[in-house]
């Protein structure tokens, strides 16, 4: 039908400019857009990790994470949950996973006493360099990309690189502090 949105993102947008024409909704809409944008992409991942290697995307990523840092191959689990932005019991029960399928194992760390490292196994190594070559090759998004230009592509790079850059030291910053719940009550006992 002539007049209709191409798309369900073009009818969300067409509704909200509708409902609130008295505000700027550039930001608030661009992060639906990436939302969603995200939100697609990690579902192909997802069926892509779990179709040619049985595992989680998540799982993936750790081995990821291990492979692009370079020999040993190896990194803390402190390391590992910040670089993933997980928590650390997250990064905990993937590596148990990791570990019982031989992808992974536990060594002691020998800068941090009772610490470990987590490292690639051969095998490891071996699963991740398919993913990765598979991914290079077959990316979730390339069939969207490939109708860009190079230079929409390299556009897109930039203002990615350039709005993570700008958020993720905000995201780091320390919240900041809660009252104590006696002080919380102390201050309402004033007003």
């Amino acid at each position: 039908m002539a007049g209709e949105p191409d798309t369900f993102i073009e009818e969300i947008t067409r509704q909200w400019e509708q409902e609130r024409p008295d505000l700027d909704l550039g930001d608030f809409l661009l992060a639906i857009y990436l939302r969603r944008l995200g939100r697609l992409i990690e579902s192909e991942y997802e069926r892509l990790c779990q179709a040619r290697f049985g595992m989680s995307a998540w799982d993936m990523r750790v081995l990821l994470a291990l492979r692009r840092g370079g020999p040993p191959y190896a990194m803390r689990p402190t390391d590992l949950f910040e670089a993933l932005l997980v928590t650390s019991g997250a990064v905990t029960k993937q590596v148990d996973r990791l570990q019982r399928r031989r992808l992974v194992k536990r060594l002691p760390d020998p800068d941090h006493g009772g610490g470990f490292r987590v490292q690639l196994t051969d095998r490891g190594l071996e699963m991740v360099d398919a993913a990765v070559e598979l991914l290079a090759r077959d990316s979730a998004i390339r069939p969207a990309t490939s109708k860009f230009d190079k230079r929409e592509r390299e556009a897109a790079t930039r203002f990615c690189l350039k709005l993570i850059a700008l958020l993720e030291p905000a995201r780091s910053a320390p919240a900041p502090a809660k009252p104590r719940t006696g002080a919380r009550r102390a201050a309402r006992a004033r007003t």
